[in-house]
């Protein structure tokens, strides 16, 4: 996640969550340039799996991407939103562990990774299938630059009253995460022992029964 500041992260978060929708993800080769393991949903989930979306530096290192499992889900409007009975899925997002380092060219800073940052993604990602379906275009504009704004601060403070606790399952080990729910859905974030962060968003599907584990192959998603 390349920035020089907080703005700037989110703008391109933003906009990355945004595009993450299946119509546009992406094939596997993006996945299979990232130095780090990708985490989905272990073997007892059977359900479809499906490849979403990397993101990359400008450099082109790979930091983080998305991989969906169950429904794929539709954008949403403000008069569809409580019925998430009618879709059932969950995204898991994997980041990679970074520390703060230098741009390639040196001009800029990338920021240091963490759990907050896999929260927010997460946050940001299950905003992307939320949109208020009855607004103009500026207004949507607006709502989700509010929106991108809460889940930032939601992620910033991991040990406050908006988050819970739980554990669950990562390659077979019980793994604290944070956990929330909200109109639109639910969002956890957690680590792991291969360094990198999980976050994980999702409706219609209990975050209480799931257990993660490195992808071993793609073809199941691709």
């Amino acid at each position: 996640m390349e920035t020089t500041s907080r703005v700037g992260t989110q703008s391109a978060v933003a906009e990355g969550a945004a595009q993450a929708a299946p119509s546009v993800r992406r094939t596997v080769d993006g996945y299979l340039l990232a130095p780090f393991p990708w985490y989905g949903l272990d073997e007892a989930f059977t359900g479809p799996r499906w490849l979403m979306q990397v993101g990359a530096t400008a450099d082109g290192s790979v930091e983080h991407g998305s991989i969906g499992h169950g429904e794929e889900p539709s954008v949403r409007g403000e008069e569809t939103i409580g019925n998430s009975d009618n879709e059932r899925f969950t995204v898991v997002v994997t980041v990679a562990a970074n520390p703060v380092r230098r741009t390639a060219d040196g001009t800029g800073v990338l920021e240091a990774t963490s759990v907050s940052s896999a929260a927010w993604l997460a946050g940001v990602g299950l905003l992307s299938y939320t949109w208020p379906g009855q607004m103009d275009h500026t207004l949507r504009d607006d709502w989700l630059d509010q929106q991108t704004e809460t889940a930032w601060v939601l992620a910033d403070d991991l040990e406050g009253a908006d988050w819970s606790s739980l554990s669950l399952p990562v390659d077979g080990v019980p793994t604290p995460f944070h956990y929330r729910e909200s109109e639109y859905g639910w969002v956890i974030a957690g680590s792991t022992k291969e360094s990198v962060h999980l976050g994980a968003y999702g409706r219609g599907m209990s975050p209480y029964g799931l257990g993660f584990s490195v992808v071993q192959d793609f073809s199941a998603y691709a």
